[in-house]
């Protein structure tokens, strides 16, 4: 523990930046917290100091910055700072940081890298073929053609959310391969994994493994798991259909292999690992790792945790994650929905006047902001393709979901999208 309040910098400018400053805000350990760039829902966020200016990539800056706000302990939310070594650099600075080294972000930098690692480890993930040519994209798609069964094709790099194609349209995953390799990447084709997903962010020191609660978030843009891709248009905590013992086995089959594997070859992973997984037939696979805290899961597994958070992560940060006490929970349920710009996830217009946030309050739910921004009159406008993620808290998932689509109800934004099915089949008495 430590003597003084933690003053705590939180790069990036998303939801998931915003839910993290609103925990660390609301911890009694921690004096102050700036987000940068941020967005008008951390510039306003109660008990935070507001927002700084910082270009997010760009180690040196950041570093100064952190100087400069006195900060003790600088927590990275996006994958393109911590891949850049924006966290190496924060480090070097003499600043505790929460977030992986460059060589250790690489596990969601690169695919390829990332089942390289689980090989090495043994730990159980899709089998897949890399390809770097369209004629070894079209052999990788011969070795997974399966009558029925999706095809699954991956950017190799980072790609926002927006880089996999899954589907049983073998010309369309041809032309996203293709698309990819001709661009300059490698793509990773895979085996179609079936079964309920799972998203688990464990806490590393380096060494320790320390779960958060599960999750489940909804990737496509439509109902009953339509249309292509996002970045997330939803998810929910608890999962009332998850196995008995099922985060224990992710730790000692999954995460804790990965870290002890990422330690054995000198680059210890220092952060969340973000494990995204399967549960299959044949039992738990992973379907990929991230470098950093998943959005829009973070909204609703913070909105859980009862455990001060400032505290956590700067004993993440300082090798001491070992000596932490359990994680304390709340019993409840917590459902999030995220609310799109116009277009979303294709061209996307931004500049539509967002208003009604008054109205979420009051239906018990919380707005995070996103893609928000204020114009020149000062009214709070849609900025991007996800705008906000409005979270609901409830005894069950039923009455999360309640609270949640209440305070969807409540927002004005011409042009605006959502899913109206997050947490639907979880929250029903059938389950």
């Amino acid at each position: 523990m430590v003597d003084e309040p933690l003053r705590v910098l939180v790069i990036g400018s998303g939801a998931r930046e915003h839910a993290l400053v609103r925990s660390l805000a609301a911890d009694p350990g921690v004096g102050e917290v700036w987000c940068a760039p941020g967005n008008p829902g951390t510039a306003s966020e109660p008990g935070a100091a507001g927002n700084r200016r910082v270009e997010v990539g760009d180690g040196a800056a950041v570093t100064a910055l952190a100087q400069d706000v006195g900060a003790d302990l600088v927590v990275i939310g996006p994958e393109g700072p911590l891949v850049a070594g924006v966290a190496d650099a924060v480090r070097a600075g003499g600043i505790a940081c929460f977030g992986p080294s460059a060589a250790a972000a690489r596990l969601e930098g690169s695919k390829a890298f990332a089942k390289e690692v689980m090989a090495a480890a043994g730990v159980p993930t899709a089998s897949a073929r890399v390809a770097s040519t369209a004629d070894e994209v079209a052999v990788a798609l011969d070795a997974f053609d399966v009558p029925g069964v999706p095809f699954v094709v991956k950017e190799d790099g980072l790609a926002a959310g927006k880089g996999v194609v899954v589907t049983t349209d073998r010309a369309l995953a041809r032309a996203h391969g293709v698309a990819c390799v001709e661009g300059g990447s490698t793509v990773v084709v895979e085996e179609y994994l079936d079964g309920p997903e799972v998203s688990l962010f464990v806490l590393s020191d380096g060494t320790h493994a320390v779960a958060l609660e599960p999750a489940q978030d909804f990737k496509r843009v439509g109902d009953g798991g339509t249309g292509p891709n996002t970045g997330g248009m939803g998810a929910y905590s608890p999962l009332p259909w998850a196995p008995p013992g099922m985060v224990a086995e992710i730790v000692t089959r999954v995460a804790q292999p990965v870290l002890d594997e990422m330690a054995a070859r000198g680059t210890p992973f220092v952060g969340v690992l973000y494990c995204g997984l399967a549960l299959t037939a044949a039992g738990v696979r992973v379907v990929e790792f991230n470098a950093r805290f998943g959005d829009p899961e973070t909204q609703v597994v913070l909105a859980r945790l009862q455990t001060p958070l400032g505290g956590l992560l700067h004993a993440a940060a300082t090798g001491r994650l070992g000596d932490h006490a359990p994680l304390a929970w709340s019993a409840g349920a917590a459902v999030t929905v995220v609310v799109a710009a116009h277009g979303y996830p294709g061209t996307v217009r931004t500049g539509d006047e967002v208003s009604g946030l008054e109205g979420v309050a009051g239906a018990g739910a919380t707005a995070l902001h996103a893609g928000t921004a204020r114009d020149g009159e000062g009214r709070l406008v849609s900025a991007g393709g996800r705008v906000l993620s409005v979270v609901g808290g409830g005894a069950s998932l039923a009455a999360a979901r309640d609270a949640a689509y209440a305070g969807v109800g409540a927002l004005v934004m011409e042009g605006s999208r959502h899913r109206s099915d997050i947490a639907a089949a979880a929250a029903s008495p059938r389950g």
